[in-house]
């Protein structure tokens, strides 16, 4: 079976055999990209129009427990200065978010033992309380199950914990020998059965990455049925273990979203930073693969540049008005237009 009869295949049934990913993967061709992203793009009309979905991004600590042999922000990293959002200057934040139009916040930071559930708990509700018409999105990393349902009854609405590779043996060679994948991906399971709507994600051309590992996350999410998908191109960092690998393809990384979005037509799916870092018309190019949401920052910009999961991150020099406004021209140039929506998942 040839790469477009797959997609057919996968349009039909939303599913395919680790055999047929690997196939597809490895062999995609110009033309085959093109095919896809013109049956995703079809297919992102047909639920949600030509609307993107904004979601504010409050990167409110750079501290982690983690040692993650890609992430600028690791716990071995000694040369990045740390710094913490207090409760008050998140919800400063929020409320430049919500001036500018957002309706989703996303509060993500490295797993900070600082943040206990009960602060966290505080911060939610607040915002709950201040903005009854937004969703809250977390990604604050892997959490005790307690905790999670602390999060969930506070008011989160969404918890997004990209998996990375769900293959055993690579996720060993990306992270020391205390970060488990079995644990990350109990974790996914325990926010799905709270009722969040969970997100799940992974890396493409990280490190030692094959197609058969690639297959592998695409077999997981057909199975695991995410209600948001993130997927970013890997980015070295100068100051990690993996700081000589080469960038992900942008190319592979776009036929992936517009796969993921012929999967689950109705998906949330970002057209991620780092996207947008690898080329700069990137988050342009997400949203003619399939992509619907697109993530501006609204952290402090005196702490951007603190937060550097990769080098080059675009976007760290811009307010959050500069910042929409931007990424709104990037849409409208491309026909899109940016709502002012909450932008739920529905299936």
């Amino acid at each position: 079976m040839d790469n477009t009869a797959l997609i057919d295949e996968l349009l039909h049934k939303h599913t395919l055999s680790h055999d047929q990913w690997v196939q597809l993967l490895a062999t995609v061709t110009p033309s085959d990209q093109q095919y896809a992203a013109d049956v995703a793009r079809r297919l992102i009309i047909q639920q949600f129009g030509k609307q993107i979905f904004f979601r504010g991004i409050v990167e409110f600590t750079n501290y982690c427990r983690n040692d993650c042999f890609y992430c600028g922000i690791r716990h071995g990293n000694r040369q990045v200065e740390r710094y913490r959002l207090t409760k008050a200057e998140i919800l400063a934040c929020c409320e430049d978010g919500y001036q500018n139009g957002f309706r989703t916040f996303v509060l993500q930071g490295g797993e900070d033992p600082y943040f206990t559930a009960d602060v966290f708990t505080d911060i939610i509700q607040t915002i709950r309380a201040r903005y009854p018409d937004c969703a809250i999105t977390l990604s604050i990393g892997e959490q005790p199950s307690a905790a999670y349902q602390q999060y969930f009854d506070a008011g989160a609405d969404r918890f997004l914990l990209r998996h990375e590779t769900v293959t055993p043996a690579l996720y060993q060679r990306w992270h020391p020998a205390y970060q488990r994948i079995e644990h990350r991906l109990a974790c996914l399971e325990t926010l799905k059965e709270i009722g969040f709507q969970t997100g799940c994600g992974f890396m493409v051309g990280g490190p030692y990455q094959t197609f058969d590992n690639l297959a592998d996350d695409m077999v997981y999410i057909t199975q695991f049925k995410p209600a948001m998908i993130g997927i970013g191109p890997y980015v070295p960092h100068s100051q990690t273990p993996f700081r000589d690998f080469p960038a992900g393809s942008e190319n592979l990384t776009l036929f992936i979203l517009s796969l993921c979005r012929i999967l689950f037509p109705k998906i949330l799916l970002p057209a991620t930073t780092a996207l947008g870092t690898v080329q700069g018309d990137g988050r342009q190019l997400g949203v003619l693969a399939g992509c619907n949401v697109v993530m501006p920052n609204l952290s402090p910009l005196r702490f951007r540049k603190q937060y550097l999961l990769y080098d080059n991150k675009a976007g760290i020099n811009d307010d959050a008005a500069t910042g929409v406004r931007k990424l709104s021209d990037q849409m409208t140039a491309i026909g899109y237009t940016v709502v002012k929506s909450r932008g739920d998942y529905r299936p």
